[in-house]
């Protein structure tokens, strides 16, 4: 029988001129039967350590006050056997030669995000993705990244990605969770000292994962994928 996953993604730092460098790409997926007792547990979590369960997981929130939420938030991913992380790092945007490939930032975007999501699909499953609302182009963004995924795999009955569609990550607690990852590891690949908190996140992830985070894992790693992207030699597509 095929399995049905969700897969929730988000970005950082995409703009091509921004404060930083460093681009992500990532992804969180689980099995769809799950999400709602995985949505809970993050919940109850929140309540747990005494914070209202709207509020918003997000790296830019790290900070030393609320360290122990978030350092149990690592340990329950990395424990639960149904979560699985994937991120796609590109470590110097100033690079880009969009002129080379004749192509526009938007172009070369989709490419990565596909990138990014390939190895996680299995012909044999199938898929919604989930995106955060982020401007008003967002619409014109799923149609666009459907389109794409779908004519790569040949999927054009959409059996495999069955639908891509945005959400609000206030009202998705695993959606916050994978804003919560990105940032981490793009905060490790910008190199970035100045947040004791989110260092101390950083090596924690660093030790659960068994990875230095700035460089990339083996292709089968399935629970903490990590891709560090590199151009062609002699030009940035």
């Amino acid at each position: 029988m095929p399995e049905s996953y969700n897969i929730y993604c988000d970005e950082s730092c995409y703009m091509l001129h921004d404060e930083s460098n460093v681009m992500s790409l990532g992804a969180i997926w689980c099995p769809r039967a799950k999400v709602r007792e995985i949505n809970n547990q993050i919940r109850d979590l929140k309540i747990r350590f005494g914070i209202s369960p709207k509020f918003e997981i997000k790296w830019t929130k790290v900070s030393k006050g609320r360290l122990d939420f978030y350092t149990t938030l690592v340990n329950y991913f990395f424990e639960n056997p149904n979560l699985f992380f994937r991120i796609l790092v590109i470590p110097d945007k100033t690079k880009l030669r969009h002129e080379y490939f004749d192509q526009k930032h938007d172009d070369w975007y989709y490419k990565m995000y596909f990138d990014m999501l390939k190895i996680i699909f299995n012909p044999d499953d199938n898929y919604i993705i989930y995106l955060d609302i982020k401007d008003t182009r967002s619409k014109e963004k799923i149609r666009k990244l459907h389109d794409v995924l779908c004519n790569n795999f040949f999927d054009f009955s959409r059996e495999i990605i069955q639908k891509v569609q945005t959400v609000r990550s206030t009202e998705l607690n695993i959606l916050q969770l994978a804003d919560f990852l990105i940032g981490a590891i793009t905060y490790a690949n910008r190199q970035l000292e100045g947040n004791p908190a989110k260092l101390d996140i950083v090596r924690q992830i660093r030790a659960n994962s068994h990875y230095r985070l700035t460089n990339t894992t083996l292709f089968r790693e399935q629970k903490f994928n990590i891709f560090i992207w590199q151009a062609q030699e002699g030009s940035q597509r």
